[in-house]
């Protein structure tokens, strides 16, 4: 099994920032691509931002160049950083990542995250 952690939630104010983090663990051989999900009240999950093991990022267009996505492969970790929040940003974060077991190398299955709030006050 796989397990992915999300912290660096809060609550702050419009305009400032906040840095989430994802550690993915268990029984892991590889990693494909990871990202970063939101969900607000009386909305569907949506795409913030994407990082493929190699190649370039993608974003929603509501947060780029105000949010950057990064990983760190040793340690199996997927990163968000978040500047010049907005009310409208306020939601659950979601880490979601693609992952291949020793047992299965070329398969990947999906894994999320159990979420992480942020409350952006105007």
């Amino acid at each position: 099994q796989v397990q992915l952690v999300e912290s660096g939630g809060g609550l702050v104010q419009a305009g400032e920032s906040l840095r989430l983090s994802c550690a993915a663990s268990g029984n892991i051989f590889r990693i494909n691509a990871m990202g970063w999900y939101r969900t607000a009240p009386g909305n569907l999950r949506e795409l913030v931002a994407t990082i493929p093991s190699t190649g370039r990022t993608n974003y929603a267009d509501s947060v780029e160049g105000r949010f950057t996505i990064s990983r760190d492969n040793a340690k199996n970790m997927v990163y968000l950083q978040m500047n010049s929040l907005k009310p409208e940003d306020t939601a659950a974060y979601y880490c979601r990542a693609e992952v291949a077991s020793p047992t299965w190398p070329n398969t990947y299955y999906q894994y999320w995250g159990q979420g992480t709030q942020v409350t952006v006050s105007s």
